[in-house]
């Protein structure tokens, strides 16, 4: 959902030209992860254009940023848009090509300006997912490890590996490709991204896990984890509602149910439940062939009881 006029206000500072690769970073009330991040982010030897969207924060976010990172531009929303506002911000993006970051992440130097290489190569690439790690210690995202086994196969040649997911903090995207698909929606940061893969996916762009391309996620203190895991949670049964056929939504609600905290699935049921006719409006099952293709990474998550 983008932004109206009265909802923005922006400053803009650097130079006038645009990077190749631009970066957006959706915080709200975390100005202290958010001044470690953008710390990190500006002093890449690529030197990106960053533009932090601000949801609404009551801490001082945007002050923070003008005071300390006067070359990073700031959008400051009116209400909290969630993951909707990285949308606001490609919106805003005048470069071909846009990474995100978390308000606790950044990407590690070369990086983007080898995304632009292989999004130069490959026209019909429309999202690369690259390696995150995690921590001061660098572990694996298991995501990252699950997307660089993925059994998803292309006849094109492609970067990578072909996937239907992504972390969204390690991902990059052909601005075009995001728009055409309509980018992020919904208000629950948490799981957002596979509503996105499958739009990208079932208009024709392809998505693929690069292992060079990486991504440092230092998950912040702030977290609220019961909160994440019922945004995870509304987040999978609504895009497995809106996208999916009847069974294959049914079995993800079921795989939900097993999975999930008890009380965080249970309102999650009841806001699935309230949103029904606002899904039903807006439900679009994929194709056919990203219909299989996310049947076989279902299989392969069973196989290895996830």
């Amino acid at each position: 959902m983008a932004a109206s006029v009265d909802d923005v206000h922006r400053h803009r500072g650097g130079p006038s030209d645009e990077p190749r690769v631009a970066v957006v970073v959706a915080t709200r009330n975390r100005s202290r992860d958010l001044g470690r991040a953008l710390g990190r982010l500006t002093r890449l030897w690529d030197a990106p254009g960053i533009t932090v969207v601000d949801n609404a924060s009551s801490d001082g976010t945007g002050d923070m940023v003008r005071r300390r990172f006067p070359d990073v531009r700031i959008i400051e929303l009116a209400q909290n848009q969630g993951p909707a506002a990285r949308t606001v911000g490609v919106e805003h993006a005048r470069s071909e090509y846009v990474a995100f970051a978390d308000d606790d992440s950044w990407w590690q130097a070369g990086s983007l300006m080898r995304a632009a290489e292989l999004f130069d190569r490959y026209p019909r690439l429309g999202l690369l997912a690259g390696r995150v790690l995690v921590g001061p210690d660098e572990r694996l995202d298991p995501v990252s490890r699950a997307m660089a086994a993925s059994p998803l196969c292309s006849h094109d040649h492609l970067p990578g590996r072909p996937v239907l997911g992504f972390v969204a903090c390690g991902a990059i995207v052909r601005r075009s490709a995001f728009l055409d698909a309509g980018g992020f929606r919904g208000d629950r940061v948490g799981g957002e991204e596979a509503l996105l893969a499958i739009d990208l996916a079932s208009r024709g762009w392809a998505l693929c896990y690069v292992d060079e391309i990486v991504a440092h996620h230092h998950p912040s203190s702030q977290r609220d984890g019961e909160a994440r895991s019922y945004a995870e949670t509304v987040n999978t049964l609504t895009t497995a509602w809106a996208r999916r056929p009847a069974a294959s939504a049914a079995r993800a609600t079921a795989r939900a149910v097993i999975r999930s905290h008890r009380e965080p699935v249970r309102r999650a049921l009841l806001r699935l439940l309230r949103d029904a006719p606002s899904i039903a409006r807006e439900r679009r099952p994929a194709p056919e062939p990203v219909e299989r293709q996310l049947r076989l990474l279902e299989a392969e998550e069973n196989l290895r009881g996830m």
